[in-house]
């Protein structure tokens, strides 16, 4: 991906007005400024994302942990997004991205 096309789809996921903008933005943007691999983002859990050091901890291949960085401009964004989600699903142990069906 160019990154033209980076710019254009974070325009289209900034404009979006669907139920899941938010977490879609927060997604391509957490693909996009981290090195997070899809499977590592999926199954991300909120207990790996620390907000005050600002940073993920993944527990990866061969269960090297690695700590991604995360951009400072994401974080007004995660912020929002964990506060539009209902106080069960923000447990430490629950999946950060869910599913229409508000499954993992």
């Amino acid at each position: 991906m160019t990154l033209t096309d980076l710019k254009q789809l974070f325009d289209y996921l900034e404009r979006s007005q669907s139920r899941f903008s938010m977490r879609n933005e927060l997604m391509f943007k957490l693909l996009a400024t981290t090195g997070i691999r899809r499977s590592e983002l999926v199954s991300l859990t909120w207990e790996q994302v620390d907000l005050v050091n600002e940073t993920i901890r993944i527990d990866g291949k061969g269960n090297k942990e690695r700590i991604l960085p995360l951009h400072p401009h994401l974080m007004p964004l995660l912020a929002s997004y964990k506060a539009s989600l209902r106080s069960y699903q923000i447990y430490p142990t629950e999946p950060v991205f869910l599913n229409k069906n508000v499954k993992h």
